[in-house]
């Protein structure tokens, strides 16, 4: 399937969940954003809240075809249930696809987040114009998705593509997941604050970085103050790049992969990030391997789940 081989006609609902905020989109059939929502998410309503917004959206529209929704959550791609949601739980009971679509009557589809953003950075977003393609989202969580011969590739179970549970360090921290040392644990955004709180504690230098007057800095906040030049603030985005670039060595070894595309809140540091991440990967990757892989930042933003939501129901029945 090329990227531009579907109908492009219609107009379709893109729906971002996460823990806290509900992101709806309009989406037109070729991937551009017409109107947005954004409210708080309640969890106990999901279904009748995003119905809300879609009757409300379906005002603006002249017909909507379908509903795309990008869950935090591993989605069983047989029953289109919902297996595990660490970041959303409440939608683990019922059956969020059948509930949305009796009470819009419109076709849903289901799909995790990582799935739906990449899905839509290689639409319309830097994954464009590739055939294979790695996406990793750098957020609360990490996630990934994989993309072969232009289609979503899931896996025996449907659940391929954690990249955020690749062991990076066997002696390391306690994941979420069970496990130890899972790059989720040094490179995701909480983990990257609290790695920074644990080395201005030990580090008698540190104190002389603005981060040291803010006991409740962000992930955000560090990236500012690397862009504005603070020293430790850079040292602590690089180490971060620098474990994130042995994972993706692994990525382009095991795969041989055309582009990987790296997205997320993280990637707002930008090139401060995406440099060392690409000279730890060149560094312990394959060569020939790595001269044949793209390591790229996305190009959606905070669009990106919403939007490939939507590509992924325009598509259902092609992929």
């Amino acid at each position: 399937m090329a990227n531009n081989s579907i109908a492009q006609s219609g107009n379709y609902i893109g729906v971002d969940l996460s823990a806290q905020t509900l992101r709806v989109a309009l989406v037109a059939g070729d991937g551009q954003v017409l109107e947005r929502r954004e409210t708080v998410l309640d969890g106990e309503i999901v279904s009748r809240q995003t119905a809300s917004i879609v009757q409300e959206l379906r005002d603006h529209a002249a017909s909507i075809e379908a509903i795309g929704i990008g869950i935090p959550g591993l989605v069983n791609p047989q029953t289109h249930e919902v297996v595990i949601s660490s970041g959303m739980p409440s939608a683990e009971h019922g059956n969020l696809q059948v509930e949305l679509s009796n009470l819009t009557g419109l076709p849903v589809a289901l799909e995790n987040d990582a799935n739906a953003a990449a899905y839509g950075e290689y639409i319309t977003g830097t994954g464009r114009g590739s055939r294979n393609m790695f996406y990793v989202t750098l957020g609360q969580g990490i996630g990934g998705a994989i993309i072969l011969g232009g289609k979503l590739w899931l896996g025996a179970s449907g659940f391929a593509g954690e990249f955020g549970h690749i062991t990076i360090d066997p002696d390391g921290a306690e994941c979420v997941c069970g496990n130890t040392g899972c790059l989720e644990t040094v490179a995701s955004a909480p983990n990257i604050v609290r790695r920074t709180h644990e080395r201005l504690f030990r580090d008698g230098t540190s104190s002389l970085s603005k981060l040291s007057m803010n006991r409740d800095f962000t992930a955000a906040d560090i990236a500012r103050e690397a862009r504005n030049g603070d020293d430790f603030a850079l040292l602590m985005i690089e180490r971060t790049g620098r474990y994130i670039g042995t994972a993706v060595a692994s990525v382009i070894n095991l795969l041989n992969i055309e582009r990987i595309v790296l997205g997320g809140g993280v990637m707002e540091a930008g090139d401060l990030i995406l440099d060392p991440i690409i000279r730890e990967a060149g560094r312990r990757s394959f060569q020939p391997c790595f001269e044949a892989t793209q390591i790229v930042a996305a190009g959606l933003g905070a669009d990106a789940v919403a939007i490939g939501a939507a590509m992924l129901a325009r598509d259902a029945e092609q992929i």
